[in-house]
């Protein structure tokens, strides 16, 4: 049944499948590696492109810390992927020119892991945890006191030999990253001293990012070009890189130059089956699917098994942006194609 696929998370999700889609904003192995990408993070919050009112809210936040002369409260990213939750943590890092500890809530399995990164803390250092959702309960919990009081409180040995101890920390600042708000128990969303919701970004502030990539990594990029690849980024910077690049190595090796035309972007993004709208193959087949079913909801394991993809990747990663943009809706009977889904899919493309 299709109530089955709610219950599952990302992680459920083949890594090749993931790793597939342009235009999927999940980060993938060949970007956490690479280093033209950490070019295009800001060095300070002024040159941080977007997220006006966020920027506006921590800047006062860390005056304020600094006035007072003490460490800056914990702080919660929420948002889809790719949208600069730890940039800006690491921003906000520079700000209070300490040092941020990054780590990755899937990582931390057992509650000792906490423990260590803790204990390794200075006092005014941040730790940033991302996906901090998929923290376990155990460690969790552990948090609660640190948050709060800055102190762990452990249980050692069993038994009648069991004691307690208390650990004194040294003050620090939390910051987690999470694209699951609601997943997040009370108590420790409530510990957050600002929850902040990272928004989809316009398309002028897309071409500023765009551009300024592409002279870091010394691409001549039209206005026409850089407006056209914006456009179709889904609101998302690192969508908008990934496709930036790809447009690089097609101008690059095709038609051996480093300036980008919009035809040389078409021409980029038609070999690469993604149309003005951003859908790529995958996203088409799937509102193909839904058209052969005139007016009825179908079932998402049903779209899964006629399309031969999995169901959760269908869910997590084609979905959000299709009912973003008003092209399907999800109802308690299944998906459904919406007008404007209709006239999208019924305007033949024979590019495709």
């Amino acid at each position: 049944m299709a109530i089955i696929s709610s219950s599952l998370n990302e992680s459920n999700i083949p890594r090749s499948r993931k790793e597939l889609r342009i235009v999927d904003s999940k980060s993938i192995s060949e970007e956490k590696s690479n280093k033209n990408l950490n070019l295009a993070r800001p060095n300070s919050l002024k040159e941080f492109i977007g997220q006006e009112q966020i920027k506006s809210s921590l800047q006062i936040a860390i005056d304020a810390t600094k006035y007072r002369n003490e460490v800056l409260e914990h702080l919660l990213f929420y948002g889809q992927p790719g949208l600069g939750k730890t940039t800006l943590a690491l921003l906000i890092s520079g700000e209070m020119n300490t040092n941020c500890k990054v780590a990755s809530a899937p990582s931390i399995e057992r509650p000792r892991d906490i423990v260590g990164l803790l204990l390794g803390l200075q006092e005014g250092d941040i730790l940033f945890i991302d996906e901090i959702h998929r923290l376990n309960k155990l460690t969790e919990e552990l948090l609660y006191s640190a948050m709060e009081d800055f102190r762990l409180d452990l249980t050692m040995g069993s038994n009648r030999g069991a004691r307690c101890r208390t650990i004194n920390l040294p003050k620090f600042t939390l910051i987690g990253a999470t694209t699951k708000l609601a997943s997040i128990s009370g108590p420790l969303r409530d510990r957050f001293g600002l929850c902040l919701k990272i928004e989809f970004y316009s398309n002028e502030e897309l071409q500023k990012i765009i551009f300024n990539f592409s002279n870091l990594i010394n691409i001549r990029l039209m206005n026409e070009a850089c407006y056209a690849l914006a456009k179709i980024s889904r609101g998302t910077p690192r969508i908008a890189l990934r496709l930036l690049k790809r447009v690089r190595d097609y101008a690059q090796v095709i038609k051996k130059t480093n300036g980008v035309s919009l035809e040389i972007v078409e021409q980029a993004l038609n070999s690469q089956q993604i149309d003005n709208q951003g859908l790529d193959n995958v996203d088409r087949r799937f509102l193909s699917f839904l058209n052969l079913n005139s007016n009825n909801p179908i079932g998402l394991d049903s779209i899964a098994a006629g399309m031969g993809e999995d169901s959760s990747m269908l869910e997590f990663l084609v979905e959000p942006y299709l009912i973003q943009i008003g092209f399907i809706l999800r109802t308690p009977r299944g998906r459904k194609l919406t007008s404007l889904g209709k006239k999208y899919i019924n305007s033949k493309n024979e590019k495709y």
